[in-house]
């Protein structure tokens, strides 16, 4: 699809998760659209006064329904909200308080308020769910298909913020870490731009309202083994990598879920080796059920800046990137 909509209508916009890296690149589409933009954050005003140029901002604590009803909404008339709302962890309490309890306040809110549309970025991880994000974030997903609202549910394949992590070790000299040999995983990564334009064309374009959305970035299919042969060919250098067996996850889930037993804090490291380890054994690609297997062919793709290009502007030193809390490495 283009990022040009068949029709823009001035809408207003209730945004939540503004203030990542996705959040703002969709408040900036929007914008550019025409739409009025409220951004509700937690930020202070310090932090936010010149993140949203266009847009208005509005504070108050996402997990209050109260909170974002009052100063959020503030008994006003939105057309749509769209959430680019997750966890920082993706821990068990911090996913089920965001990825489903915040949304499903938000979502009664928004019901509340004669809002007739919502859009939701997920994740399309969600395929083959075994973590407590996932389950959080399915569970949401399935109330807003029962809502009675026109819903877009976006899940997005992988970030360029966490596959960025390794540019810096390999610019210093190191070689880049894979699982296995590097081609046990593929991904059409997406930039945040280019999904910010495609959650925004969610409220204009028709063909894509009342759906469930794959979508990644342009191109083919990459494995980690390209994604460090391509950096090291931007640097000039012969490739050098370092594999790490998948078995060591497993260990390290082990014993930090033995330790658990007896310190608690340890069953949160727990589970975040347990998201490395879905992330390093799990493709981000659409997975067909009849064959077992994920399919490249069958995710669709959009925009035309690539992960190739990302990296590119990273050596140069013309881009920076926010690590994500899911990075594996």
């Amino acid at each position: 699809m283009t990022n040009e909509a068949p029709s823009i209508k001035p809408r207003r916009v209730l945004m939540l998760g503004s203030t990542g890296q996705i959040g703002r690149a969709t408040v900036h589409a929007l914008v550019e659209r025409g739409h009025h933009v409220v951004c509700f954050v937690r930020a202070g005003p310090e932090r936010a006064a010149n993140m949203f140029d266009g847009a208005e901002v509005r504070f108050g604590d996402i997990t209050d329904p109260q909170a974002l009803a009052r100063d959020g909404f503030r008994g006003e008339h939105f057309d749509v909200v769209l959430s680019c709302m997750a966890s920082r962890t993706g821990a068990p309490k911090d996913a089920w308080a965001v990825d489903y309890q915040a949304h499903a306040d938000a979502l009664a809110a928004a019901k509340a308020a004669g809002v007739a549309q919502f859009v939701l970025l997920s994740a399309i991880c969600v395929q083959k769910p075994r973590l407590a994000f996932q389950h959080a974030k399915l569970k949401f997903e399935q109330e807003l298909i029962a809502s009675g609202l026109d819903y877009s549910i976006v899940r997005a394949t992988a970030f360029y913020k966490s596959l960025s992590g390794q540019v810096e070790r390999v610019k210093a000299g190191k070689p880049f870490l894979v699982f296995g040999d590097g081609r046990l995983t593929a991904c059409k990564p997406i930039s945040d731009a280019d999904l910010g334009a495609y959650l925004a064309a969610c409220i204009d374009d028709p063909a894509l309202r009342n759906r469930v959305l794959p979508i990644g970035g342009p191109g083919p299919a990459i494995t980690p083994r390209e994604q460090g042969e391509h950096l090291f060919s931007l640097l000039g250098r012969e490739s050098r990598f370092a594999q790490a067996p998948v078995a060591l996850l497993d260990v390290i889930i082990f014993v930090l879920s033995g330790l658990g037993a007896v310190f608690p804090p340890l069953k949160e490291k727990a589970e975040l080796a347990r998201i490395g380890r879905y992330y390093a054994t799990e493709s981000m690609l659409v997975f067909d059920p009849a064959t077992d297997r994920y399919d490249a062919d069958a995710t669709p793709s959009t925009g035309s800046d690539t992960l190739f290009d990302h990296y590119a502007r990273l050596v140069a030193g013309e881009a920076a990137t926010e690590r994500g809390a899911h990075s594996v490495f």
